[in-house]
């Protein structure tokens, strides 16, 4: 008896063929493997964990109340925000999005609320904030726990009184805004740590979606890979690329631990790299088996070394994994984050190369 194997994406893609036409191929061939479809109503998936997510999003879309986005970094929580505004009847309005991680207090105060000319040096005009751009429309508040706790207090009068105050200003002005936070950080625990306002975190906290890491939701891997290897074939002028059956087994048992935006950023290495039409396994530049687990990560540690020089190495793969980004970089290593600038600065000077900052401080 002949049975039919399920094909994957790059199989059931016929040449020449567009970018859109692939992404409509990919969830075929990923849907073939499963009774439910994969999707892409707000954003492509197809494990059962984020086709879940998209029901919730249909169901608070329109729900005028805040949003909180958990999940590891990389996993998608800016995604998800942005599918929230999709869904919603403020989508024809703005999507704003800042990082509060990557500004230092005096100025995320000023992007946030704006301020009037003359307000501090260097305040040439007025100038509208995050909340005033985003009139109408939703504002996502990313990596919200890095707010310093005077600010903490005016996010919290902003969302009970729904009016915020320029700096310099002189009265209120009255705000219609959807918020969205995001954290990769257990905002319980920054409660319980004094590190977060228990009241903002019972006003955020009314809506809290857990964006799972990739590494939960395997049937996403496929799709994803197939995803950005046809998007970096196009944008490399390629012939459409595919994977053979061992480069997608490479992908799925790597653990992926920067989650999408990892996988992201070896597909495109990948393609651009690529000699040949079928991507194989030995093409994939992941290593299986090297992730360090709880239990034997002493055993991986390079002994021999002196204490100064294993410690150099682990910060400068701290930051490398956090692509750059000081503020985790240095909850990670639960020290200061002046302690690492310090650290860093020792590094420079030594003429060692220190993974430089990709939208974050």
């Amino acid at each position: 008896m002949t049975m039919n194997r399920p094909m994957n994406a790059a199989q059931a893609v016929p040449n020449p063929v567009s970018r859109e036409d692939y992404v409509s191929y990919a969830q075929q061939a990923t849907a073939n493997a499963s009774s439910r479809p994969a999707a892409a109503k707000y954003f492509l998936a197809a494990d059962d964990k984020m086709l879940r997510i998209q029901d919730v999003i249909e169901q608070i879309a329109n729900a005028n109340v805040p949003v909180l986005v958990t999940g590891e970094s990389g996993a998608g929580k800016e995604i998800i925000a942005k599918a929230i505004h999709n869904a919603s009847n403020r989508r024809d309005k703005t999507f704003v999005a800042i990082n509060c991680a990557a500004l230092p207090p005096s100025l995320l105060e000023a992007e946030l609320f704006g301020y009037e000319k003359g307000a501090f040096t260097g305040a040439h005009q007025r100038h509208a904030g995050k909340f005033e751009q985003a009139q109408g429309g939703t504002l996502l508040l990313d990596e919200v726990t890095e707010m310093e706790p005077a600010l903490q207090a005016k996010l919290l009068r902003v969302l009970q009184e729904r009016e915020i105050e320029r700096l310099g200003g002189s009265g209120p002005i009255p705000v219609d805004v959807r918020i969205i936070a995001t954290t990769n950080r257990n905002l319980a625990t920054a409660v319980e740590n004094g590190q977060f306002r228990q009241d903002l975190y019972y006003r955020l906290h009314v809506i809290n979606i857990e964006v799972p890491a990739l590494r939960d939701r395997p049937r996403d891997i496929e799709l994803l890979a197939n995803h950005f290897l046809a998007l970096y074939s196009d944008q490399f002028n390629k012939a459409l690329l595919s994977f053979a059956p061992d480069a997608i087994n490479k992908l799925m048992t790597y653990r992926w631990p920067g989650n999408v935006r990892e996988l992201n950023n070896v597909i495109q290495r990948t393609a651009l790299l690529a000699n040949a039409q079928i991507i194989t396994a030995r093409d994939i530049p992941v290593e299986l088996g090297q992730e360090i687990s709880a239990d034997n990560w002493i055993a991986a540690l390079p002994i021999g070394k002196s204490l100064a020089e294993v410690e150099t190495q682990f910060i400068l793969e701290t930051l490398k994994f956090h692509d750059g980004n000081r503020t985790h970089a240095a909850r990670t290593l639960d020290i200061s984050l002046r302690t690492l600038r310090n650290k860093i600065n020792e590094f420079t000077a030594l003429g060692l190369h220190v993974t430089a900052a990709n939208g974050g401080k």
